[in-house]
This record gives structure tokens, C-alpha cells and sequence, in this order.
């Protein structure tokens, strides 16, 4: 979708770090009472669907992993200019492939596949080379009112929070359009 949007309304779209859950330990958590009980609701067939549209799997995560490193990680890809690459490749190995982000070894094959040096990914981001710039990134969403992922910020102003259809998206720019003509 964020492609289509790309290609069809010449937007400029910058993946940012925010922590759903600040609170998740390194090695990760099981899942709290309320989620599972939304999916046992059926709340994940939407997400599903929609998953499907864009021709993308998706399969509920089992835990809820750390982030920090991941989006540190980005933080490398974003300054080689891979970040969007790298963020696609995460988000399929979490939400196709389940695989676990906290992990360097997941975290090096996502940017070995996007022609990033892992290697050298590795010791930059251990280094805390990124960790300032991601806790300012995340206190900024916060500031501005995140509460959720996705949050989509168009123009620092307008807010589309949730995975939304891409008729949405259209809406949302077309008002901010109509807006800027007015």
C-alpha cells in the first residue's frame, strides 16, 4: 500500500520508531490477556484480509518482542539509504515469518537481503550509535500524540492511525489537498 501511495500520489513516506510497549524486556513477553482475547473475537481476520489484498501473508504474532535494536537498526539502513527496504524485509519477517526482531541474527539477514554490510550494522548499532536518535524520535510521537502503530503523520499535522484501507489514505489526501487550494 505505502508503494501504491508512493507511485500514485508522489508522497514521500519516512518509517519512525515508536514503542508500543516501552516496558518489554530484551528477551521479549508473552502476549497480555486483552490481545488474546481480541483475537480469539476475531479481530486479526481484518488485518488478514486486508494482508491479502496487497498480496502480503500475515500470521499473528506469539510474543511480543523488543524493539529497540530493530529500530536502531533502521536508524543504519535509513543512513545508507535502505531504511524503507529494511523496514519491508522486518516487517515480513515478523508478520509473515514470525520471526523474533530482538534477534541479531534476524536482524543481519534482513540487512544482508538489502545489501546492507551486517557486519558492520552490528557494531555501529551496539556501539549506540542510534540510541539517542530513536529515544528523541520516540518522544517526539509521543509528544505528538501516538498511541498506536500504525500511526501514519502526513504533513506533521494529520493523523491516520491503524492499519486503514488505502481508501483512507486517498481521503486523507485529498482533504489535505483541498485544504491547501482553499
Amino acid at each position: 500500500m505505502v508503494d501504491q501511495l508512493k507511485a500514485e500520489h508522489n508522497v514521500d513516506v519516512e518509517w519512525r520508531p515508536y514503542y508500543l510497549r516501552p516496558d518489554t524486556p530484551p528477551a521479549g513477553m508473552d502476549l497480555p490477556d486483552y490481545i488474546l482475547r481480541a483475537r480469539a473475537n476475531g479481530s486479526e481476520e481484518r488485518l488478514q484480509s486486508m494482508a491479502a489484498i496487497h498480496g502480503m501473508e500475515f500470521k499473528s504474532t506469539e510474543r511480543i518482542y523488543n524493539t529497540r535494536i530493530a529500530h536502531e537498526a533502521t536508524e543504519y539502513a535509513r543512513e545508507r539509504g535502505r531504511a524503507n527496504e529494511f523496514h519491508k524485509v522486518i516487517f515480513r519477517k515478523v508478520y509473515a515469518e514470525r520471526e523474533d526482531i530482538s534477534k541479531w541474527e534476524v536482524l543481519r539477514s534482513a540487512a544482508e537481503e538489502v545489501g546492507l554490510n551486517a557486519d558492520d550494522m552490528h557494531v555501529v548499532v551496539d556501539g549506540g550509535k542510534y540510541t539517542a536518535q530513536v529515544a528523541e524520535q520516540v518522544r517526539w510521537a509521543q509528544e505528538i500524540g501516538v498511541t498506536g502503530v500504525p500511526t501514519y503523520v502526513i504533513n506533521d499535522r494529520y493523523a491516520i492511525v491503524g492499519a486503514q484501507p488505502y481508501e483512507a489514505f486517498k481521503n486523507a489526501l485529498a482533504q489535505i489537498k483541498k485544504a491547501a487550494q482553499d
